[in-house]
Parts: C-alpha cells; structure tokens; sequence
C-alpha cells in the first residue's frame, strides 16, 4: 500500500509537470525544463552520499573502533543479501543515523555517537535494519525521480512568471481571467510539487520502518529505538542542514524548529513519529 502512495504521487508530480508545461511553455519549454531538472539532480544523485557525509561532519569508522555497529551490519546484510555498506560516525551527542547511496553496491550508513550509546542491540538492530530498507528500497533513487520533477515544474514556473512579467507567453486572445488563472497556477505549482515530494518522502519513512521490521523478524526493536530517539531529540539539537536532515531516521531537532514547529507537519520530511509507532505495533509479521 505504501507502495502504490509512492507510485501515485510520482504520477500526480508528473501529470501536474505535463500540465504546467503545456499550459504556458509548450512542449518546447517543456522538454527544456525537464532536461535541466534532469541535469541539476543527475549530479545531486550521483553525489548526493559525498554531500551528505560531508555536511553531517560523519567519519568513517572502523571494526575496532565500532565492533558491536559492524557485527548487527553484517548480520543483517546476510539476512538481507545485500554488500556491506561503508559504514561513518558522527560526533554528535543527539542519537541518530541515515544512508545513503544510489545502489546498494554504492552504499553507506552513518550513525552518531549518541545512538551508540543509548541503543542496546535490538535497538541497535531495529535502526540499522530501517537504514538497509532505504539502501534495498532504492529510496535515493526515488528520492531523486521526485526531485528531477519537482525542479522541472518549479524551474517552468519561474520561467513563466518572468515571461510574464515581461508581456512574453500567453495567447492572444487569451481574457483577463484566463491570465490570472495562469499566473495563479504558475505561483501554486511549485508549492504543490513541494507538498507531493514531502509526501513521497514520508512513505518511504513508513516503508521503511515495515521492511525493517520484517528484516529483523519483529518490530519490537524499532518501535522502542524510535520511543528513545523522540525523547532525546526534543532536547539535544543537531547542527545540520535542512537538506541533510530529511535523510535521518527522524528530523533533529535543528531541522524540526526550523520547518514543522513553524509550518505545522504539513511541512515535515518525516510522519509524526507517534504514527510510525503505532503503525509498527499494528504490523503483522509471518515468519
């Protein structure tokens, strides 16, 4: 089911891309935008972990350095059948950990300090097991599709806002209302391409906490990983950027003032985590 809302949203973000275009750049401004789109995020997709790692300050860490992290790794990627990722440490007291990579064989998984150290290993094993689901899921992929389109329809918009602006696009004989309802469109359609990629975003979250749960066999790690990581993360912050946060298992506290305290959870990268618990504690896993 989650699934099938993921796949719905690309295609609401791609119908509204097709209308948009044809409406006010024609299949010529169309395609041009989408090319640019495709361009701008190829970069991001292929680079995207590089970038990541690098802003959330992550390290790579060895065996000796992390046994208990590289033995639930390798435990679970057998389980899984997927490569070991490259695995990284963040010095940051606040308990958290993303992946990212855009194929398994390119993939890594970072987790901070504070995790270590509050985590017991179901714990431990619920989290991790959630960050392989993203890397086995593709999500970065996903993740990037949503992200082509979404900048295609906002780039169309800008466009068409400047064009306008200047008395270029349009028909002829083309009414006042008609240009209005066209400016409108063109003002609202990257807040909508905005709230369908937030939307995929948030199931995959969901997706990724069942896949999770089955890897491990039951979703009782998980559900109390994520009871701990609510508490800490209303009160130790995380320096990273808004970017960055939204590839954590939940949005750090920097991320979660700055956006869904402000802008309400319609805004948030993440479903409310009380939800996620609840859907885990409602799963049924056949073994």
């Amino acid at each position: 089911m989650r699934t099938f809302r993921t796949a719905f949203l690309l295609t609401a973000m791609t119908l509204l891309l097709l209308f948009i275009g044809r409406v006010f750049g024609g299949q010529v401004g169309m395609t041009l935008a989408l090319g640019a789109a495709i361009v701008m995020n190829g970069v991001a997709y292929f680079y995207s972990d590089k970038i990541a790692l690098k802003t959330s300050g992550a390290v790579p860490v060895t065996r000796e350095q992390a046994p208990r992290l590289y033995e639930v790794m390798e435990r679970l990627c057998a389980k899984a059948n997927l490569p070991m990722p490259k695995l990284y440490m963040i010095p940051t007291a606040a308990p958290n950990a993303f992946a990212t990579g855009r194929n398994p064989r390119h993939a890594s998984v970072a987790v901070t300090q504070g995790l270590m150290q509050i985590m017991n290993d179901d714990e431990m094993e619920g989290v991790i097991a959630h960050e392989l689901s993203h890397v086995k899921n593709y999500d970065i992929l996903t993740s990037s599709i949503a992200a082509t389109v979404a900048g295609a329809i906002t780039w169309i918009a800008m466009m068409g806002r400047w064009a306008m602006l200047f008395g270029f696009g349009g028909r002829e004989d083309e009414g006042m209302g008609d240009a209005i309802v066209a400016l409108a469109m063109l003002i609202l359609a990257p807040f909508a391409a905005m709230l369908l990629q937030l939307g995929i975003s948030r199931q995959r979250e969901y997706q990724a906490d069942a896949s999770g749960a089955r890897m491990v066999g039951h979703p009782y790690g998980l559900i109390s990983a994520l009871k701990k990581l609510e508490a800490y993360n209303q009160r130790i912050p995380m320096n990273v950027s808004p970017t960055t946060s939204s590839l954590f298992i939940v949005a750090p506290l920097s991320a979660r003032r700055s956006i869904a305290t402000a802008f309400g959870k319609l805004f948030s990268t993440h479903p409310p985590l009380e939800k996620r618990i609840e859907t885990l504690q409602n799963m049924t896993i056949t073994r």
